[in-house]
């Protein structure tokens, strides 16, 4: 949605233990007492902490998502969700904001079209592309929302959503996440990022406010420390957040994402606790 990248673990500390041997022979003189160093075999390396793609952490990132964009954990409720919030990129829907003006939702659709022909809104695959770039209804009133609600009952849809979604903000998200080196939570604050802006060429999208985060920190990639980077990343975030009216509420950040990381909870442990726009939320 245009609406309104792996952790590195720090290397645990390997003791070996030196063995004494008591070797025995038989000899005139008596016994040989012999003391040797065994042989440690080699440690094994410690395991990462889970990323954001982990299943359970994936399902943490879901939630908080839909705590933002629609006051609830429930994000498999919001299928069917639609609506024109007069951000000026037409209707908004289902799990993670897919817009009429942005493309998003044309892809979506078009989706749907291919994995299932003829479901009932293939009919308006030529409205999404005329309407596409703008926040015009034409073509899609006044039958759109009724149709786009009923057909979210259908798995296959809800899948072509889930599907979407990962292609286009979660995954890429992650794997930017990754090659930065940043853990659960920093690949959260990337997905949040390009959920809301995109990762166009304006200004405020997801690239541009990475550039403008590296422009003072260095993610640990590139030997910098990783909550500082965050909060770089952050400040970013809330000066894209301020451009536009519709997302000029940041608590998204001031009481969600700062949180966590002033707890130093880089790899999204449960439980959580935030707020957005007032509300708490707890995940246990």
């Amino acid at each position: 949605m245009v609406n309104a990248d792996r952790e590195t673990a720090a290397p645990a500390h390997i003791s070996r233990r030196s063995v004494v041997a008591l070797l025995g022979a038989g000899v005139a003189s008596g016994a040989l007492l012999v003391s040797q160093r065994a042989t440690a075999a080699p440690a094994a390396a410690p395991a990462a902490a889970p990323g954001l793609d982990d299943p359970a952490k994936k399902e943490i990132a879901m939630e908080l998502v839909s705590s933002a964009e629609n006051s609830s954990l429930d994000w498999k409720a919001q299928y069917k969700y639609i609506e024109d919030i007069g951000d000026g990129r037409g209707y908004t829907a289902g799990i993670i904001g897919f817009c009429s003006g942005t493309g998003d939702m044309l892809e979506v659709v078009q989706l749907y079209a291919d994995r299932k022909p003829g479901n009932g809104l293939a009919k308006y695959l030529p409205a999404l592309r005329k309407v596409n770039g703008t926040d015009s209804h034409a073509g899609l009133d006044p039958n759109f929302p009724k149709d786009w609600r009923k057909a979210a009952q259908d798995p296959v849809f809800q899948q072509c959503q889930n599907d979407e979604r990962d292609r286009v903000y979660f995954d890429p998200a992650v794997a930017r996440g990754k090659a930065d080196g940043l853990r659960a939570l920093g690949q959260f604050c990337y997905y949040d990022a390009i959920v809301m802006h995109g990762d166009g060429d304006d200004p405020t999208s997801f690239r541009n406010i990475r550039a403008r985060a590296l422009r003072s920190a260095r993610p640990p990639a590139q030997g910098g420390d990783e909550k500082t980077y965050l909060n770089a990343f952050l400040d970013a975030r809330v000066w894209a957040m301020k451009q536009e009216e519709a997302h000029s509420d940041t608590s998204r950040v001031d009481t969600e994402q700062r949180v966590f990381l002033r707890k130093g909870n880089l790899d999204l442990n449960t439980p959580l606790d935030w707020k957005v726009y007032g509300d708490s939320y707890h995940i246990g």
